[in-house]
């Protein structure tokens, strides 16, 4: 190896080491205070630069096994949602879709292959909950080596093909935060930094991609997030400004990490109606969702099977998609 390509290598593993050492022994300062109901105060968040060399001939095309496709689920659902996603859209990202819940179940361990990471977080809904999950969904991508990381729920369709094709127009040893929010403007938190005189107060506003239309991000952004977000610091990030795991996310990339979010519309979570969106435009679209009790649920109008064989129509959408399945009428 030449000298010059050994001394770029050294650098590289020293500052990967400074990374991990950060992590592990708590280098990355915050401190988080809470004052009155509705506000959260937060201290800043830094995170220095790692500058790496970039091989631009190294820049591929994204196949499907260059993505981290996670599924975060629960105990509560494994006999309604995920019989669907495994019947479905799982069949065609068998080797990269992970699914994260809160309990073994050996049956569903065999129909994953292995798939089924137990979190050993809480089966509740509840906010720390929720970003004890995704903070292992995270790191497992960081050890995967896969180039993207992308997550959805369990009440999501995802079209797989479509997510390959979207990536590829994306650089993944760039900065990519790829999603749909759910709110037309801005989170506001109030913000007290501790060099400040306490009377004085400010505020900082960042976006982020609802989780529940799923959302990717590029290993290289995931990287700069290491120092704060691995080793479960994403839980303390999340239970310190007191707000559910994929704003944690967005927190994190907008307002640490200082990288904004990317709108991809074709994400799409039941905050919105689905009914709304036209069939031609099936094809095209990344992710679908249901919900609600069965005398007003919010599901895509899509033609099929029977509403009672098929009350969230993802079987009767799959087959729309990809009518070679042999469970789709002929």
């Amino acid at each position: 190896m030449a000298p010059r390509k050994m001394l770029k290598a050294a650098a590289l593993l020293i500052t990967l080491g400074y990374c991990s050492l950060l992590v592990y022994q708590g280098g990355v300062p915050f401190n988080f205070q809470e004052t009155r109901a509705g506000t959260v105060q937060v201290s800043d968040l830094s995170v220095e630069a790692v500058r790496t060399t970039i091989d631009d001939s190294a820049v591929r095309n994204i196949t499907l096994d260059d993505i981290f496709i996670s599924v975060k689920t629960s105990k509560h659902y494994q006999d309604t949602r995920l019989p669907i996603i495994l019947k479905t859209w799982f069949q065609l990202a068998k080797d990269q879709t992970w699914f994260f819940t809160d309990t073994d179940n050996p049956q569903h361990q065999r129909q994953t292959n292995g798939h089924m990471v137990n979190t050993n977080c809480s089966d509740s809904h509840q906010r720390k909950h929720l970003c004890c999950k995704t903070s292992v969904e995270y790191d497992h991508f960081l050890d995967s080596g896969k180039k993207w990381f992308c997550h959805f729920d369990d009440d999501n369709y995802v079209n797989v093909p479509r997510l390959v094709t979207i990536l590829q127009k994306y650089n993944h040893q760039q900065d990519w935060y790829l999603g749909r929010p759910s709110v037309n403007k801005p989170l506001k938190i109030f913000v007290k930094p501790t060099e400040r005189p306490a009377k004085m107060r400010t505020s900082f506003s960042f976006w982020f991609a609802t989780g529940g239309a799923g959302f990717c991000i590029s290993r290289s952004l995931a990287f700069k997030m290491l120092p704060v977000a691995s080793g479960g610091r994403f839980i303390s990030v999340c239970e310190g400004i007191r707000l559910p795991d994929d704003v944690t996310m967005g927190f994190i990339i907008e307002h640490v990490v200082k990288n904004n979010l990317t709108l991809v519309p074709e994400f799409h979570s039941h905050l919105e109606q689905m009914k709304l969106l036209p069939l031609e435009t099936f094809r095209d679209q990344i992710s679908f969702s249901y919900s609600g009790p069965k005398e007003n649920i919010n599901v895509i109008n899509v033609p099929g099977f029977d509403t009672r064989y098929d009350p969230t129509r993802f079987l009767s959408l799959h087959c729309f998609l990809f009518p070679h399945f042999k469970f789709c009428p002929r």
